[in-house]
């Protein structure tokens, strides 16, 4: 599995930055990302702050394993 490069926290500080007023070509040229990286980030953490991407990210952890229970079960009572 690829490696992440970028934590959620210097995502969210990225984004940041854009928002304060930092040119977009520039500053994905400091970080070392594509334009369409840096928008898909915006799509996902815009308006977020880096602990509250972190619990959004848990939390869909922890439904997708308790989805993967719930068809568990429910394959082990059909059976």
């Amino acid at each position: 599995m690829k490696k992440k490069r970028f934590s959620v926290e210097q995502i969210v500080a990225v984004l940041k930055q854009a928002e304060v007023g930092v040119p977009i070509g520039e500053l994905i040229r400091q970080v070392g990302i594509s334009e369409q990286t840096f928008y898909r980030w915006k799509r996902q953490y815009a308006g977020l702050e880096s602990d509250q991407v972190r619990e959004f990210k848990q939390l869909a952890e922890e439904n997708g394993r308790l989805k993967k229970l719930v068809a568990e079960l429910s394959l082990g009572k059909a059976v």
